[in-house]
């Protein structure tokens, strides 16, 4: 069976993993525990704990769906903000807070909460330590927390990232890269989800030295961060990080709906171009799909990848 890590947070992380999970794999999902805005952000200060929101999200991505599917829409039930006490929260992430008391840190709450899902593969944080993410613009200013980090002012660029205090990577997160066939990079807010993975203490050793092939899933749309990003900045921010090439670049080459471009561009997120010129110099292999699909949420339109097509992709990297 093929050991398969992915790195990374947010919804794109999630889009992957629930394609991925329907192939026979030995999966393991790596998540990065900075964040600090909404009932995470509370939990970790009322608490002290890890940042738990986009542990619970692989969790539930990974999870029995045929079986257990109320309990997974429990894990992502958030109450009313009409509840003084309770507003704003996830159930999932204050039984993860629950069973990181019960059970001494963030790790051995995940792996607890694998059981009760029924999960297809286990989710681990990239480290045990917590820390705070900073970064610092173009223009000096200095950003404090991953939501300042991921939500800048508008057209600011990130210039440099670092974590305060240090944090080193979890050791079974190292053996299961040490392990792994293919390790993932998944799409997903670059500064704010996906490098912080790279910027933790002996992450890039590992990355450096383990013999998986990387693969990196470029994201659909920017943010502020990085509001003007091609398909070869966000790999070529992954170089700059982590030290290492990757060996395949997967692309979007959908084209979104008009309805969707505009709604994006009011928020300062545009799509991503694949500059395959310039990709193609980057990486082994670049590999482009349409790998777009919009979806209804509420009264907007959004995008996320297709979690199938992109599973694909991936297992015939494997089986190549």
């Amino acid at each position: 069976m093929k050991k398969v890590v992915t790195l990374g947070g947010g919804t794109g992380h999630y889009s992957i993993l629930r394609g991925l999970k329907n192939y026979d794999l030995d999966l393991t999902a790596v998540v990065s525990v900075v964040d600090n805005g909404g009932s995470t952000g509370e939990l970790r200060t009322d608490f002290g704990i890890l940042a738990p929101g986009d542990i619970r999200n692989c969790l539930v991505a990974l999870s029995d769906e045929t079986e257990i599917r109320d309990l997974a829409r429990l894990f992502e039930y958030r109450f009313s903000k009409k509840s003084r006490r309770l507003g704003n929260h996830n159930v999932g992430n204050l039984i993860l807070a629950a069973l990181t008391d019960l059970c001494g840190d963030m790790a051995a709450a995940s792996k607890v909460a694998s059981k009760i899902l029924r999960t297809r593969g286990r989710v681990l944080p990239v480290s045990l330590d917590a820390s705070t993410l900073y970064a610092r613009t173009r223009g000096g200013k200095v950003l404090k927390g991953q939501l300042a980090v991921s939500y800048p002012e508008k057209r600011e660029r990130i210039d440099e990232l670092w974590l305060k205090p240090a944090a080193d990577i979890y050791a079974g997160t190292a053996d299961a890269l040490r392990e792994a066939d293919l390790v993932l990079i998944c799409p997903g807010d670059l500064y704010g989800s996906v490098l912080p993975n790279m910027i933790t203490r002996g992450m890039c050793e590992v990355l450096r030295s383990c013999r998986a092939r990387i693969a990196y899933v470029c994201n659909l749309v920017t943010k502020q961060g990085s509001y003007d990003f091609s398909a070869s900045d966000f790999v070529r921010e992954f170089i700059r990080y982590s030290g290492r090439r990757p060996d395949f670049v997967l692309y979007n080459t959908q084209k979104p709906s008009r309805e969707v471009v505009d709604k994006y561009r009011k928020e300062a997120s545009y799509f991503v171009a694949p500059d395959l010129w310039v990709l193609r110099s980057l990486c082994g292999r670049a590999i482009g799909a349409k790998l777009l699909q919009e979806h209804d949420s509420g009264d907007k339109r959004i995008v996320r990848h297709n979690s199938d097509l992109t599973a694909r992709l991936i297992i015939d990297i494997l089986r190549g």
